[in-house]
């Protein structure tokens, strides 16, 4: 087995060339084995094989600097680099990560996780070598949906002024999370079929060779001129206008081809540009054909390709996605947009049935908003769809674009909270605080899949920027009685009590009523509220629970600096409550950012699961119980 082999970064170079088919074939083998497993991003690292091969035999680890954009391809990279045995904790908490991380390995220089920083890190890289004088490689990988992102253009516009090597590899699938769209898709389209300008170019070569005496000078001197020959058969020749020296298509599956352009690239004393082009999910028949399936996907079934034990639940994404699309039924005036998402935000069905007034940007989502603030100021309901990690990219323009100006524009915000086993990039746990404190917008939180329903109704028919934000995963269909009307800024009260007020947002109500069992067991009578809004908060609500309670506890599955529990906090100090009155204590997430790990897992390790709820309540009211005694015995 040619993988025993390889135990430490650079062993590959060891390899024979001829068997570097065996290797490529050993290595999708292998990583088939274990996602089907573990569950992770398949399809970008079946088409990354000989991609990773061919940099891992040009460039040596770890002085080296390799970037990769996004990351989620990496997988053969860290079994190139001596990971292969952790494999089987990958994405586990306390395991491999599914992205790079410079904790994990050396050969990772650069931790990533969002898309179309590649470039820019490695600019940053080239400048750090060159100012120590040194001479070590520095390679980003970017993948065509990445350059749909505006930060990847200002950083091209940046490389085009290097007088120093510095290598840019363009994976090109035709493929990143969903379909490409928009200008750049078309470009490479018409470079990857370009045949008019490959054939051309092989038949000049060819007949120029044949001339006696000259033919060979011919050829070479063509060979000096070819961005002239590629101007006049492809137009604009985009990178190479910007002062970028533009190398391919090259087979992104053949590791020899791919070397030796490597090392032409390596050569030029500017910034370079290899485009590669490679088949996501290459090697496994159902990636090849569905991959957007398979850019992230649970553990599966390695024959048939399907997923085990599916859930026969709605997700929240499908609730916000049926009832979009019976909204937009009704009101012509609703517009979907997403970055590049329609199947993750489950705007898809909504691109069916109303073509027209759905748009999908690409990885762009700071365009995404200020063109629906756009929208939203010419008569439109533009409903932006974007996960929680991926809309904060877009902060300036919330603030600026949308509300700034009070524009109707409807965020729903998916993957909220805690999200699993993609780790700290991925999960959705700052949306409450960049979101609360910007003046004009409306921010709830559903605790139900009914809820949901409601508030989306709720936004469409409102004014003004709202946000509703709700997690991943199978939608709650408990506490449906009483349903009660969606009302600005007020709370509910889901369980009346005397002693301790849970007020616990969105997916923590859930989690809460099962603390509430737990205590009620023990003779503490709990009273929990869903507070739905989380700005503007039912300041009534509060003053109420203030008046009939010693402790009120605030959960919520969002980082406590700048969350609700603290808004709440300050109202409650600001009113004079605190103190012997009433004790206020704030359930979420530290100041820290989340590692990877099961859902469940990862909640309670931050104890925010309902036994840690419930021995936080318990704690607070015995220290506000002792408190009292102690002060009516002095």
């Amino acid at each position: 087995m040619l993988l025993e082999q390889i135990r430490q970064p650079n062993d590959i170079k060891t390899i024979e060339p001829e068997l570097y088919g065996d290797l490529a074939d050993e290595i999708r083998t292998f990583l088939l084995e274990k996602v089907s497993r573990n569950g992770g991003h398949l399809g970008s690292n079946l088409g990354a094989v000989e991609l990773t091969m061919a940099l891992h035999l040009f460039m040596d680890f770890p002085q080296d600097k390799l970037i990769w954009d996004v990351g989620h391809q990496a997988y053969t990279h860290k079994i190139l680099t001596g990971r292969r045995e952790a494999f089987d904790s990958l994405r586990k908490e306390g395991g491999l990560s599914g992205f790079p991380k410079r904790k994990e390995s050396p050969c990772d220089c650069f931790d990533t996780g969002h898309s179309s920083t590649s470039l820019s890190a490695g600019l940053g890289f080239v400048k750090a070598r060159d100012l120590k004088g040194a001479n070590y490689k520095v390679v980003s990988v970017i993948g065509d949906g990445s350059l749909t992102g505006g930060l990847a253009y200002e950083a091209l516009n940046n490389a085009s002024r290097l007088e120093t090597n510095y290598i840019i590899v363009l994976n090109d699938n035709n493929m990143s999370i969903s379909e490409n769209v928009g200008g750049m898709s078309k470009y490479l389209n018409n470079i990857r079929t370009a045949d008019k300008y490959l054939g051309l170019k092989e038949g000049i070569y060819n007949t120029l060779k044949g001339v006696p005496r000259y033919g060979d000078a011919f050829v070479d001197a063509i060979r000096k001129a070819k961005r002239s020959v590629k101007q006049l058969v492809i137009p604009g020749m985009f990178f190479e206008d910007m002062g970028i020296t533009y190398l391919g298509p090259v087979d992104g599956h053949n590791v020899q081809a791919m070397v030796k352009v490597f090392r032409e690239a390596r050569r030029c004393k500017n910034a370079v540009l290899v485009h590669v082009i490679t088949d996501k999910g290459k090697g496994y028949e159902p990636a090849e054909k569905n991959p957007a399936k398979f850019h992230g996907i649970g553990a599966f079934d390695l024959a048939t390709g399907n997923v085990l034990q599916p859930s026969d639940k709605a997700s929240y994404t499908d609730v916000f996605s049926s009832v979009l699309c019976r909204l937009a039924k009704e009101n012509e005036s609703i517009v979907g947009i997403t970055a590049a998402m329609p199947d993750g935000t489950g705007l898809v069905r909504f691109c069916n049935r109303f073509p027209d007034r759905f748009i999908d940007v690409g990885i762009a989502e700071e365009h995404a908003v200020t063109y629906a603030a756009a929208l939203a100021a010419d008569g439109y309901t533009p409903v932006v769809a974007i996960y929680s990690s991926f809309l904060q990219r877009a902060y300036d323009q919330i603030i600026h674009d949308v509300c700034m100006q009070n524009l109707h524009v409807v965020f729903a915000i998916d993957r909220a909270g805690i999200v699993g086993n993609d780790g700290e990039t991925h999960q959705g746990t700052f949306d409450l605080s960049y979101l609360s404190g910007i003046p004009n917008m409306t921010v709830l939180a559903p605790k139900n899949k009914w809820e949901l329903a409601d508030m989306l109704k709720y936004a469409i028919q409102s004014t003004g920027p709202v946000a509703i934000r709700y997690p991943r995963g199978e939608a709650y269909d408990g506490l449906e009685l009483p349903r009660r009307r969606i009302e600005t800024g007020k709370a509910e009260i889901l369980y009346g009590g005397r002693h301790v007020a849970l007020v616990a947002v969105g997916n923590m109500v859930k989690t809460a009523c099962r603390a509430r069992e737990i205590l009620a067991a023990e003779g503490l009578d709990i009273t929990v509220v869903n507070p739905r809004f989380v700005k503007p908060f039912d300041v009534d609500m509060i003053d109420e629970l203030c008046m009939t309670h010693s402790v009120v506890v605030t959960v919520e599955e969002n980082v406590l600096a700048g969350g609700f529990g603290e808004h709440v906090l300050r109202y409650m100090n600001e009113r004079g409550y605190l103190g012997r009155q009433v004790r206020c204590v704030n359930l979420g997430i530290p100041d820290q950012f989340v590692a990877q790990g099961s859902v469940e897992g990862t909640l309670k390790r931050l104890h925010l699961d309902a036994e840690s709820i419930a021995e936080a309540v318990r704690s607070a009211w015995q220290q506000y119980d002792r408190q009292i005694h102690h002060e009516d015995t002095v």
